[in-house]
């Protein structure tokens, strides 16, 4: 059944009997795959709830549901995963930000580093922002997820790294005399992943992030792209510790 991330709790609305208007994004969806009155659709909240939904009303711009039962739905995984990410190039960062929600991460912060191929600010950090949110939440209407992971503001690393808790275990991907991941016993479920740019991070940035408690890791000999590094680094986390069985 195809599924669709309203912003907003339906519980009053189910409890009330109260019809709801699709979101102008959402209706645009809803028309273009043709469904018509009667028809029947999932939306979900973000917080873990599913509604069942049938199409009363189709108007030109204008889709209306009506509620009829609601549910609690949860696939996360037991691991919490911030992912911090180096932005690299838009059809790059686009993939990794898609990709990494199906694996299950929970927040992704897009960060600035020295060889970062886009320089965000302003305006167009926000528009970039807001468009990796709607990937994000694409990525969940796809592959089942009830909870949309939060992609944060840019912001530069020296920023990020001195502020992840203690309690997080601290990775980073890098050749400089890593660990493999198979090597870590069962962590907390609290897991900091940092991924460099394109050209890598500096040897600088590493040392940064190791002063502020990273571990380097590594999942092999070959070097690989920022993008492919981020999600087989989730795809062996799930693996090792997570919910892939």
């Amino acid at each position: 059944m195809p599924r669709f991330y309203i912003p907003k709790n339906l519980t009053a609305n189910l409890l009330n009997n109260v019809s709801v208007s699709l979101p102008d994004k959402v209706a645009r969806h809803v028309q273009v795959l043709r469904y018509q009155p009667e028809d029947v659709i999932d939306l979900f909240d973000g917080s873990g709830m599913v509604y069942q939904a049938e199409i009363i009303a189709m108007g030109k711009k204008n889709v209306d549901v009506q509620l009829r039962d609601c549910k609690s739905i949860s696939i996360e995984s037991v691991l919490k995963i911030t992912l911090l990410q180096s932005i690299s190039s838009s059809e790059r960062m686009d993939l990794t930000i898609q990709k990494s929600v199906e694996l299950g991460v929970t927040k992704i912060q897009p960060i600035l580093t020295e060889r970062s191929s886009q320089r965000l600010q302003g305006e167009r950090a926000m528009k970039k922002i807001e468009r990796w949110q709607d990937i994000a939440i694409s990525a969940c209407e796809q592959c089942g997820r009830t909870v949309v992971p939060e992609v944060s503001p840019v912001t530069e690393l020296s920023e990020v790294v001195g502020n992840i808790s203690s309690d997080s275990l601290k990775l980073l991907m890098s050749l400089n005399q890593p660990v493999g991941l198979n090597e870590f016993a069962l962590p907390q479920d609290d897991i900091t992943l940092l991924i460099g740019p394109e050209g890598g991070l500096s040897n600088e940035e590493e040392s940064l992030a190791i002063k502020h408690g990273f571990t380097a890791i590594s999942l092999g000999p070959r070097i690989l792209r920022t993008e492919t590094a981020s999600l087989a680094a989730l795809a062996a986390m799930q693996t090792l510790w997570g919910d892939f069985v």
